[in-house]
């Protein structure tokens, strides 16, 4: 009699040891149908590695990575709060140092065409 390849869950694994450690590893082997090695390598992960050792392919290496990538992920949103932070601040001083000036204004004035050529600077834009 030939058994149908199974995929467990996280939560699955978790209940199964945790019932192999109530009832006995024997008889939670036979009820679900698991050999030996399946079930003591998804104890030694978790022993290893906690929960996240029992997803699917985990490996010391992969969890040591993701772990590594976490870590990166936080330093750089910190570091863009930071910086949209700053960005907020220095609006609000320019708006503080410089009412007058509206978004979108250039900084410097503008002048007419006439202006420009004749060097005379009587209405500003």
């Amino acid at each position: 009699m030939m058994m149908n390849k199974r995929t467990f869950t996280v939560e699955e694994k978790l209940r199964i040891i945790k019932e192999a450690s109530e009832q006995g590893v024997k008889v939670i082997l036979e009820k679900y149908g698991l050999y030996p090695a399946t079930f003591y390598s998804w104890k030694n992960k978790l022993e290893e590695m906690g929960e996240p050792g029992l997803q699917h392919g985990m490996t010391p290496r992969h969890l040591k990575r993701i772990r590594e990538l976490e870590k990166e992920n936080y330093a750089l949103k910190q570091l863009l709060a930071e910086k949209e932070l700053e960005g907020k601040l220095k609006d609000d001083l320019l708006k503080k140092s410089m009412p007058w000036r509206k978004k979108g204004d250039s900084q410097f004035f503008h002048l007419s065409g006439y202006e420009k050529r004749y060097g005379t600077c009587n209405s500003w834009h």
